[in-house]
């Protein structure tokens, strides 16, 4: 191929003899750079900053890794986007692990990463405190959001893993302390997919109704044995911390050991050190409680006799000043005597009166007197007669009456014109029909004549009654040979 300086300018390319490199396309050069450097560095490890972190609507991440001279942009797939163990945002010092590649459409090169990881703790607790920080600033960690813990739950939620010696320790520091009946959900405390079995417990918890089949707990306890903060990191998640803030039951978090902190103990209404501390926490030691309430017992029983003793005192000082009972009574007494005195007199008086009147009345009372009154209503009822006229002239004025109010009835009854060549209109159901409009309505008729009654059919609108032509006056007639007037 000849050098470049041996080419001549000019206005239309040409093909030279001995020339055999074409020209390429864009496409062309864009692919054979892309096979260069996918086949160059197929697998890489890179350590840099993220900066400029976007995640779109397809669920693609977008980001640049940079360090203090060079900047690289970086892709993250759907897929595994959704599989990274942390949630990434720029400042991260972070280790992405994918393969090199190139995009023709804006002439750049990229890394395609298919794992990310924090480089080290300290960019891990980098990513603690920003998220600290930014959930405060919500509110989820406010003091005024802790709830009181209930004084004797009867039933205790434990999210933790099935398997571990952290529910064996509970359940025997509760058993220990107070017998309660414990609801276990099963989880995951570490790896891919713990966060969310976390979060899916605690709600779960949260939204069970009360009232049903399986007691709905009033106490969560999130329970996790000690490690790194690495093996601690689920329990620093959003998603789990957003969880435990939002729940409705008191919630206790007993994640690792006393020196270790996670975000959970910061949204928690209690943080207890250890398991085995937040099983303490939950229960009051039954024995001192029988204890206390066996001195409560006690303490009641001797204030009552305490105040049956003052009472009594109060009763015998308040008797003494009271004044005898002869004392109160004699008065009394002495009055009733009294009274039955006048009584017993009174009554010997009332007897003897009415025992004069009686003897008076008696005297009276003579067989000759009760034979004249005897004779005389003998005499008077001879003398009373009684004749037919008595009676018979009531009945003749009442028969009197009775014809009037016949012939009276004759002449009001509804249907007397009837015989007198008038006719009654009614509907099929008897009732009067008193207007053409309620004729027209009603279709079905029955007329009422003195002899019987007949069937009729209406058709049509009601005629308007119309009044009667008046009659023409008669033109005068002229008298017989009288002449027409000119004028």
């Amino acid at each position: 191929m000849p050098a470049p300086e041996d080419f001549d300018a000019a206005l239309i390319a040409k093909s030279e003899s001995g020339d055999n490199a074409p020209p390429l396309s864009i496409s062309e050069i864009s692919s054979a750079l892309k096979r260069t450097v996918e086949d160059r560095f197929g697998h890489v490890r890179l350590r840099g900053e993220i900066s400029g972190f976007k995640r779109a609507a397809s669920g693609h991440v977008y980001m640049a890794l940079k360090d203090e001279k060079a900047v690289i942009d970086g892709v993250i797939w759907r897929g595994n986007a959704g599989r990274l163990p942390f949630a990434p945002e720029d400042g991260l010092d972070v280790i992405a692990t994918g393969k090199l590649t190139t995009y023709p459409g804006r002439s750049k090169y990229q890394i395609v990463i298919d794992r990310m990881e924090l480089a080290g703790e300290g960019a891990l607790m980098q990513l603690f405190e920003k998220l600290k920080a930014r959930l405060g600033e919500e509110g989820l960690f406010a003091s005024e959001r802790k709830r009181t813990l209930p004084y004797l739950p009867r039933t205790i939620g434990v999210v933790t893993s099935p398997t571990g010696s952290v529910i064996r320790d509970i359940l025997h520091r509760l058993a220990d302390r107070f017998p309660s009946h414990v609801l276990v959900w099963p989880v995951l405390v570490q790896g891919e997919g713990a966060a969310a079995q976390i979060a899916n417990a605690v709600n779960g918890f949260s939204n069970m109704a009360a009232g049903g089949n399986v007691p709905k707990p009033d106490l969560v306890i999130v329970a996790r044995g000690g490690g790194s903060i690495e093996d601690l990191w689920s329990f620093n998640e959003e998603i789990v911390v957003r969880a435990i803030a939002d729940c409705t039951i008191p919630i206790i978090s007993a994640v690792g050991h006393e020196t270790d902190t996670t975000l959970a103990d910061y949204a928690a209404d209690r943080r207890a050190p250890t398991p085995t501390a937040a099983a303490e926490m939950a229960v009051p030691v039954r024995a001192d409680l029988a204890g206390h309430i066996t001195e409560l017992g006690l303490r009641a029983q001797r204030a009552e006799q305490r105040a049956l003793g003052l009472a009594s005192e109060r009763l015998e000082r308040w008797a003494r000043q009271l004044p005898k009972a002869d004392s109160l009574f004699a008065p009394s007494m002495q009055k009733f005597d009294d009274v039955t005195e006048r009584m017993s007199r009174a009554l010997g008086y009332v007897h003897g009166r009415a025992k004069e009147r009686f003897a008076m009345q008696a005297g009276r009372m003579t067989p000759a007197l009760l034979e004249r009154r005897w004779s005389q209503s003998g005499t008077a009822l001879q003398q009373t007669r009684l004749t037919p006229a008595f009676v018979k002239r009531p009945l003749a004025d009442a028969a009197d009456r009775l014809s009037a109010l016949d012939r009276l009835l004759k002449q009001v009854h509804p249907d007397a014109p009837l015989s007198r060549g008038y006719a009654k209109v009614t509907d099929k159901e008897g009732q009067v029909i008193t207007s053409s409009k309620a004729a027209t309505d009603a279709r079905n008729l029955q007329l009422h004549f003195g002899d019987g009654k007949v069937d009729a059919l209406t058709g049509g609108a009601p005629i308007s009654p119309q009044k009667p032509a008046k009659a023409k006056k008669p033109a005068p007639q002229k008298p017989v040979g009288e002449q027409p007037k000119l004028l």
